[in-house]
């Protein structure tokens, strides 16, 4: 009888096939954990690290071939290395939100370009109210996002009154018609006091006067123009935003008046 050859221990360890799924899970997790990362970048931000890792090692374009093809697993210590060297060369927000420097100099010339708008507008306005006779009437300022326009309280309204006075009404006629005409996005008109406090009145304090000012303006300019109500806000701020010396005549005078802001059509507002 022939005698049967005894059958070999079999190899201790995990397959063969384990080392290279351990290889492909671990860079999945890399990946997802980059993903994760992102995940409060908005939209246009996202797109534009997408496109960046694109064109840098081609991981959102060949993302499911490569797989396919063993590139991705042949090829992952070069790409964790090149992620590496990317993640490095970009800035990093106070909160530590990855901002590439393509994007910060993206958002600088959008801010230039929101600046410039409002410059161009305020332009304009500036022309309108010279050609309409309303020198002194107001004061105008803009910022990157917006035009205002401050008209004094004393001229639209009697102290502790938020009644139009009938010597406004032909200046707030003169500033529809400029708001019809430039305005692009949307208007805000704000109501500000002093800080002296209400007595014997119909308003009992300065929140409730100014939100009263900043009301008989809108309604006056959406019942005497074709401007979109849903396009106008209106909100009182009371005494807290002061632009002179509560302590003074003076001081006070300038506190209580009415800010229109006109937004441009490049605002992120």
């Amino acid at each position: 009888m022939a005698r049967k050859t005894k059958p070999e221990n079999p190899r201790k360890g995990s397959p063969l096939w384990m080392n290279t799924f351990a290889d492909l899970m671990n860079l999945l997790l890399c990946f997802f954990v980059m993903l994760f990362a992102m995940s409060t970048v908005d939209a246009q931000k996202f797109e534009l690290i997408a496109a960046s890792f694109n064109e840098t090692f081609s991981i959102f374009s060949a993302g499911a071939t490569a797989i396919g093809d063993g590139v991705l697993i042949s090829n992952g210590v070069s790409q964790l290395n090149e992620l590496d060297q990317y993640i490095n060369s970009t800035g990093k927000a106070n909160d530590g939100e990855i901002i590439p420097e393509d994007l910060q100099e993206m958002e600088q010339k959008m801010e230039q370009a929101r600046l410039e708008e409002s410059e161009k507008l305020a332009e304009r306005v500036e022309e309108a109210v010279v050609e309409e006779n309303l020198d002194g009437t107001m004061d105008i300022e803009f910022t990157s996002q917006y035009v205002e326009l401050t008209l004094q309280g004393a001229m639209l309204f009697d102290s502790g009154s938020a009644v139009l006075k009938q010597e406004a009404l032909p200046v707030l006629d003169k500033l529809g018609v400029m708001l019809e005409r430039y305005a692009e996005s949307t208007i805000e008109i704000e109501g500000h006091t002093d800080n002296v406090p209400m007595s014997g009145a119909k308003y009992s304090n300065n929140d409730e006067l100014s939100s009263g000012r900043a009301l008989s303006v809108f309604n006056y300019l959406i019942e005497n123009t074709n401007l979109d109500p849903s396009m106008v806000k209106h909100s009182g701020r009371g005494e807290y935003i002061p632009i002179a010396d509560n302590s003074t005549s003076e001081g006070r005078a300038m506190n209580r008046r009415v800010e229109i802001r006109i937004y441009h059509s490049l605002s992120s507002y």
